[in-house]
């Protein structure tokens, strides 16, 4: 007799039913009976009660004292608690009314945001640095100026292979962490996926030890955070002024005051002014 159960319970302190579903929980029962003449009946049973994979896993958002208490404690338990926020930051409390399900898929996203803006960053910068070197995909000469313009100059050749790549990575991606979308699990984890953890490790640096692998998780997303703003700031800088490259517009008031300061020792000193180049529109 195989038994495949839901059940359903109301906790006091909960104001909507959580689901618990145990899956394949099987009963086993044997009996046989052997009658014998002029002897009185015995019975041999045996019961096997076997719990292969018991998954217990909450279906609905939940709201009350103990469902928040749980969610906070999910939270702090995750990679990515650091000073100065010692405590959960979410000033825009957007946590108050996620499931646990939610709160995964967004820890999912900001990682993988994170390593896509670590990329964009550092090729950023290498990408107009290198612009002239013909070690860089520029063989033509086109690809010049700021980065922001370097996308629409790069010829045929580049952006087909450049798609397949991505195609293949977000395909691998979503077959190891995303689960099957069915009428009643649509974008959600696998349950039993820890997020960002695709099994890439070429190098073999990843820890062994829980402690020591939280703190390596803890810097990558400090670091994804970290390149998700400055990514964004360089973009804005650079569609504020136009033609000026990320390097030129930051190092552009110091070399100005540096003239500036040079102008004031020459002054003193009796010796002609330096011109101010014409690269600083002074």
């Amino acid at each position: 007799l195989t038994v495949k159960c839901c059940l359903s319970i109301y906790p006091s302190s909960v104001r909507q039913p959580v689901h618990f579903t145990y899956l394949n929980m099987s009963v086993t029962a044997r009996s046989s009976m052997a009658l014998k003449a002029g002897a009185r009946p015995s019975v041999v049973s045996r019961a096997t009660v076997s719990r292969t994979a018991l998954r217990v896993f909450a279906r609905k958002t939940v709201t009350g004292k103990s469902a928040e208490q749980d969610r906070k404690e999910f939270l702090l338990s995750l990679p990515g608690v650091t000073a100065p926020f010692n405590d959960v930051f979410d000033p825009a409390n957007l946590s108050a009314t996620a499931s646990i399900e939610d709160i995964r898929r967004w820890r999912e996203s900001e990682i993988t945001h994170g390593r896509v803006a670590m990329l964009a960053a550092l090729g950023f910068i290498v990408g107009e640095q290198l612009q002239d070197s013909s070690a860089f995909y520029n063989f033509d000469g086109r690809i010049e100026g700021p980065a922001i313009t370097h996308f629409n100059k790069v010829g045929q050749g580049f952006w087909e292979p450049l798609l397949v790549f991505i195609g293949l990575a977000e395909s691998y991606r979503v077959n190891v962490g995303w689960a099957t979308p069915t009428s009643t699990g649509f974008n959600a984890l696998r349950e039993d996926y820890n997020m960002g953890d695709l099994g890439f490790d070429p190098l073999g640096i990843k820890p062994t030890d829980p402690e020591e692998l939280k703190i390596m998780q803890t810097k990558e997303l400090n670091n994804g955070r970290l390149a998700m703003i400055a990514i964004a700031g360089f973009v804005l800088q650079e569609v504020a002024e136009p033609g000026v490259e990320i390097f030129e517009h930051l190092f552009l008031d110091t070399e100005i005051e540096i003239v500036k300061e040079l102008d004031v020792v020459e002054k003193d000193l009796g010796l002609p002014l330096t011109s101010v180049p014409k690269a600083l529109g002074l």
